[in-house]
């Protein structure tokens, strides 16, 4: 598992892109990139995205690595985690853990084969 959310970050755009970037709006992998900020610029529709666009990850606070240490949880070892044991296992307060679940749950249906690879990652 990563270590930063640099790694982390790194970690998810080669899973999700290969390293290609993939506009999540139109599909086009013309796109200029914000290194410092991890975003890019299509230069097809003109929007600005990160590789967390469209995914689970999108608008949450929460770093990359609590999600990834989560996921591999919930998926691998324990999918019935109640939201305090999974709070304490990855250090966040209970209402942020029942969100994670709800959305990893959600997840499964939609995004399985992103889950799956990132459940499958080596341990910290």
């Amino acid at each position: 598992m990563p270590r930063s959310e640099e790694e982390s970050i790194a970690l998810l755009e080669k899973i999700r892109w290969n390293g290609q970037p993939t506009c999540p709006y139109c599909d086009s992998v013309k796109s200029t990139s914000y290194k410092a900020t991890h975003r890019y610029h299509c230069n097809s529709c003109y929007t600005a995205y990160s590789v967390t666009v469209s995914t689970l990850f999108h608008k949450t606070h929460v770093d990359l690595g609590k999600w990834f240490k989560a996921i591999k949880l919930i998926v691998k070892k324990s999918p019935n985690i109640s939201s305090r044991s999974l709070a304490k296992e990855i250090e966040v307060n209970k209402n942020t853990a029942n969100y994670m679940i709800s959305r990893i749950k959600a997840a499964m249906i939609k995004e399985l084969d992103l889950l799956t690879q990132i459940s499958l990652l080596d341990n910290e």
